[in-house]
């Protein structure tokens, strides 16, 4: 009696596609312990959220204080502030950041000199790759007072100094965001346009379409479902705001339109040791971060029928 194997099982597929690709898994294995390392094992620090966390004493051996944590939060001074600052800055980064990068990546589309088009893009990404202190070391030369972008801001009747002007520091990051990631972020979506059937672009020559109309209806609808999960992806991180960039350029007299959660719990964790506060507050940024990409994800899946799972 000869036994059949339903080649259609799950469990079959895996180990039929382990065999046939091992030298892929095993590439992949730094990765795995990567995240598992640095993403996964941290996880059961969340515990410290509802604990009076003291050295002394351990994780396991604080005293446990519940959500008292999480209450002092919504109740101080600090709340609302902290939390209309991230909106605020994430927002404004996603209006003007997220497009950005498609629209270099339509207008590189368009060029044809290759050799033009290459040195662009090679420029373009340079920024991307620069150390974040350096980043923020420019920015600061040229928005303190005597800085170039300052004097033009005198001379045009505004500030004299920009990087300590509390108004001025979200176009500042938003601004510099859009200089360092531009060419990075457009890599996907030139990647995406490459993939489009050049048969499209023909019959829409042969309808009439000029140049604006093919951008219309076949190039934005071609790469529509990338630009829908890279938003779905950037929503998860809208409670999430670069907060290295923001430490790096803030200061006293600009906190109350600067100081955002990330970099209030960096305060509270690591400049004042309290921990378990800290932790809280990163855990309840967390659980919105994941609550918006859901919502997001959700909302993709029924109306442009793209979402990431």
């Amino acid at each position: 009696m000869t036994s059949t194997v339903d080649k259609t099982r799950f469990g079959y597929r895996v180990k039929r596609d382990f065999r046939e690709n091992w030298a892929i898994y095993l590439m992949l294995l730094p990765v795995i312990a990567w995240f598992f390392v640095f993403h996964y094992m941290p996880m059961g620090g969340v515990v410290m959220a509802f604990e009076k966390y003291k050295f002394s004493k351990g994780l396991l051996g604080s005293p446990w204080v519940g959500f008292q944590n999480f209450t002092d939060f919504f109740g101080s001074y600090y709340f609302w502030r902290l939390l209309r600052n991230t909106l605020l800055l994430s927002i404004e980064d996603l209006i003007f950041s997220f497009p950005a990068s498609i629209i270099f990546a339509l207008l590189l589309n368009e060029v044809r000199n290759r050799f033009f088009k290459k040195s662009v893009q090679t420029i373009s990404y340079l920024p991307y790759f620069i150390s974040m202190v350096v980043v923020c070391g420019l920015v600061k030369t040229f928005t303190e007072a005597g800085g170039a972008i300052s004097l033009i801001s005198e001379a045009l009747g505004g500030p004299s100094e920009l990087i300590s002007n509390p108004s001025c520091f979200r176009p500042i990051v938003i601004c510099s965001n859009i200089w360092q990631n531009l060419g990075y972020g457009s890599i996907i979506y030139i990647s995406a346009l490459s993939s489009i059937d050049q048969e499209l672009y023909e019959a829409a020559k042969i309808d009439g379409a000029g140049r604006w109309k093919q951008t219309i209806h076949v190039t934005l609808p071609g790469i529509m479902s990338t630009i829908m999960i890279m938003l779905i992806m950037r929503m998860g991180q809208l409670m999430t705001v670069n907060y290295q960039k923001i430490i790096l350029l803030y200061s006293p007299a600009t906190y109350e339109t600067a100081d955002v959660i990330s970099t209030f719990v960096y305060r509270k964790g690591l400049m004042e040791n309290d921990y378990s506060y800290a932790a809280a507050v990163d855990l309840f940024n967390s659980v919105i971060n994941t609550a918006i990409l859901c919502t997001a994800n959700w909302l993709s899946r029924k109306y442009a029928e793209t979402s990431l799972f």
